[in-house]
C-alpha cells in the first residue's frame, strides 16, 4: 500500500537532497510533488491529498505556519514533518497546535530523517488498512440492512414505505426503480427431497454467494434476496431519471447468472426477468408474477422475459393464482376454514378451465401442487416420508381426478401437521427460517423478537424450549457448521468464510471456531485434506 509524500522547501538544493538521499521507493513511498512555497504546496495537496508532508517553515509567499493552518482548515489529515533551522519555542508551539508530527532541525541528519519517515509511513499504512477494513465492515452492514429491508418489501411484509435513510439519506423512494431477475434451481424440490437440512443450506448458501458475485464486474447496484429454498430474486436498482436498461441488457445479465451457477456450483438454473422500470411498491407483484412464470416453464435452464406484452406475463396473471395464494395464506395462519374454502374455489375454477382445455388445466394443477410442496417444506408442514410419497404419486397422477385427489391429500396432511403445532411452534419455525436466511448478518435477540412481534424474554423462553439451547448457542452452531462445510467444499479464504458466516474480524472468527471444533480453521481444512484417501 503506497504512501504519498509532498516535499516543500524554498531551497532547491534541499529539495534535491531530499529526493535523492532518502530511499523513497524502498520505503514504499511515492513523491507526488515538490513545492517552493506554501501556495504551490496547496495546489498539490488539492490534487493529490498526500499522506506525508515534509515542509520548511521559512518560505516566501506563504510560509510553513500559514500553509499548516490552511491545510487543517481543508480537513486534511496528512502527517507533517516541519523542517527549520530555527529553534524558537514559538514556532514549535504553533506547529504542535496544528498537529505537526515532528520537528526536524537543519542541517538535516538524513539517517535520522529516514528512520522517522519509515516509522511514520508504517503508521500511515496501518491507519489506511484499519480505515479500509472499517469501510468494508460498514459497507457490509449497510448492504445487509438494505437486503433485509428489500426482502420485507418484495415479500409484502411492509405496508408502509420502508426507511431508506439507512442506505442513502439523499435518495427519495419515488426516485428509485428496479429490474427484477428471478433465479430458480431446476427441479429443486424433487432433487433435494432426500437431502439433509445441512446439505440444503450449504448448497443454497453456495448459490447465493455465486449470485452475489456474478454481476460485480458490471458496476451495478443490486441485492440478492433468497425468497425461499432454491429461489432467489436479484434486484437491480436504478434512479428513475437515469434508467436506460433494455431487454438485451437484462437478457445478458440473466445469461451471466445462469453460466456462473453452472460453472461454480455445477447446477442448472432457470431465469426469468422483468426489465422494468418497476417502482418499489410494485415489487411484490413483480415477484409473484416471475415466480409463476418459472413454474409454467418446467424445462431446465429456461430464459424467460416477462414484459407487458409477453405471453409469459399473461399466463402468470390467470385468475386461479390468487386462489392458490389464498390457500397458502390460510396454511401460514393455520386458518382451516380459509384453506378449505380456497380449495373448493380452486376446484370449481379448474373445472371451468378444463372445459376450455383439459390438458391446460391438468398441467396448471400439476404446477400448483409442486408449488405447494415447496411452500410446505418451508413451513415444516410435511414429513420427509410424506413429501417423498407425494412426489411418487405425482409420477403416476396424470388425470384431473388424480391430481385433485393428490392436492386434497396434500392439504389434509398439512392441516394435520398445522393443527398439531402450537402457535409457539409456528413462531419458532419462522424464527429458524429468519436465522438461516441471515447467518451472515449481525442478528440478535432484539431484532428477531421484533420481526416475530413478541418480547425478547418471551422469544428467549420459547426458543430454549423448542431447540434445547439458547439463541446464541444455536446461532453459533449453525454458523460453525456452515463454516466447516465451506472450508471443505470451497477455496474461499479464512477471512472470506468468516465474513460469510457473520464474523467481520478473522481473529474473532478463529477464536470462536477453535472453541467449537478444537482447532483453528486453517488446521481444520488441512486435517480434512490429509485424511482424504489418495
Amino acid at each position: 500500500m503506497s504512501v504519498k509524500a509532498l516535499l516543500v522547501d524554498d531551497e532547491i538544493h534541499i529539495l534535491n537532497n531530499l529526493r535523492i538521499v532518502i530511499p523513497w521507493n524502498q520505503l514504499g513511498i511515492e513523491i507526488v510533488g515538490t513545492a517552493r512555497n506554501g501556495a504551490e504546496a496547496m495546489d498539490i495537496v488539492k490534487e493529490h491529498s498526500p499522506d506525508l508532508i515534509l515542509c520548511d517553515i521559512r518560505m516566501p509567499i506563504m510560509d510553513g505556519m500559514e500553509f499548516l493552518r490552511e491545510l487543517r482548515k481543508m480537513g486534511q489529515e496528512s502527517q507533517v514533518l516541519m523542517l527549520t533551522g530555527y529553534q524558537e519555542f514559538e514556532y514549535a508551539r504553533v506547529a504542535l497546535q496544528h498537529g505537526v508530527r515532528d520537528y526536524i532541525l537543519k542541517p538535516i541528519n538524513y539517517e535520522e530523517l529516514e528512520q522517522t519517515i519509515a516509522k511514520i509511513a508504517d503508521e500511515v499504512r496501518s491507519s489506511m488498512m484499519e480505515k479500509k477494513m472499517a469501510e468494508r465492515r460498514w459497507g457490509k452492514v449497510v448492504s445487509l440492512a438494505y437486503e433485509k429491508m428489500m426482502f420485507d418489501v418484495i415479500m409484502g411484509f411492509t405496508s408502509s414505505n420502508p426507511s431508506y435513510a439507512m442506505v442513502d439519506e439523499d435518495v427519495q423512494l419515488d426516485q428509485l426503480v428496479y429490474t427484477v431477475i428471478m433465479v430458480d434451481l431446476d427441479d429443486y424440490a424433487q432433487r433435494t427431497v432426500s437431502w439433509s437440512d445441512s446439505e440444503r443450506r450449504l448448497w443454497n448458501f453456495a448459490v447465493r454467494n455465486v449470485l452475489q458475485d456474478a454481476l460485480s464486474d458490471d458496476d451495478l447496484k443490486y441485492a440478492v434476496l433468497q425468497t425461499r429454498e432454491g429461489e432467489w430474486c436479484v434486484l437491480l436498482q436504478f434512479m428513475r431519471d437515469r434508467y436506460k436498461v433494455n431487454e438485451k441488457d437484462t437478457e445478458n445479465w440473466a445469461k451471466i447468472i445462469q453460466r456462473a451457477v453452472r460453472v461454480h456450483v455445477k447446477m442448472s438454473v432457470s431465469v426469468a426477468w422483468d426489465s422494468g422500470p418497476i417502482p418499489m411498491p410494485a415489487l411484490p407483484h413483480a415477484y409473484k408474477r416471475l415466480q409463476r412464470v418459472l413454474m409454467l416453464h418446467p424445462d431446465a435452464e429456461q430464459l424467460v422475459s416477462v414484459d407487458e406484452s409477453s405471453t409469459a406475463r399473461q399466463a402468470a396473471s390467470v385468475s386461479q393464482w390468487h386462489l392458490v395464494e389464498e390457500i397458502l395464506s390460510g396454511m401460514k395462519s393455520n386458518d382451516k376454514k380459509r384453506v378449505e374454502q380456497g380449495l373448493v374455489d380452486l376446484q370449481n375454477s379448474l373445472m371451468l378451465m378444463s372445459e376450455q382445455s383439459i390438458m391446460r388445466a391438468e398441467k396448471f394443477l400439476h404446477y400448483i401442487i409442486i408449488h405447494l410442496l415447496r411452500e410446505m417444506r418451508e413451513l415444516e408442514l410435511l414429513s420427509k416420508n410424506e413429501e417423498e410419497a407425494m412426489w411418487e404419486k405425482l409420477q403416476h397422477s396424470v388425470s384431473m381426478k388424480d391430481l385433485l385427489h393428490a392436492l386434497s391429500q396434500l392439504l389434509d396432511q398439512s392441516k394435520e401437521h398445522a393443527m398439531n403445532k402450537k402457535s409457539s411452534e409456528l413462531l419458532m419455525i419462522s424464527a429458524k427460517d429468519y436465522i438461516h436466511r441471515n447467518l451472515g448478518s449481525d442478528i440478535g435477540v432484539d431484532e428477531i423478537s421484533d420481526y416475530l412481534g413478541i418480547s425478547c424474554s418471551y422469544f428467549s423462553l420459547l426458543f430454549k424450549n423448542q431447540f434445547g439451547e439458547t439463541f446464541v448457542e444455536y446461532l453459533t452452531k449453525q454458523r460453525m457448521e456452515l463454516a466447516k462445510s465451506m472450508l471443505l467444499m470451497t477455496d474461499k479464504s479464512i477471512t472470506q468464510i468468516g465474513i460469510s458466516v457473520g464474523y467481520s474480524e478473522r481473529r474473532y472468527f478463529t477464536k470462536v471456531f477453535q472453541k467449537y471444533t478444537g482447532m483453528t480453521p486453517s488446521d481444520f481444512r488441512e486435517s480434512e485434506k490429509t485424511s482424504e484417501p489418495n
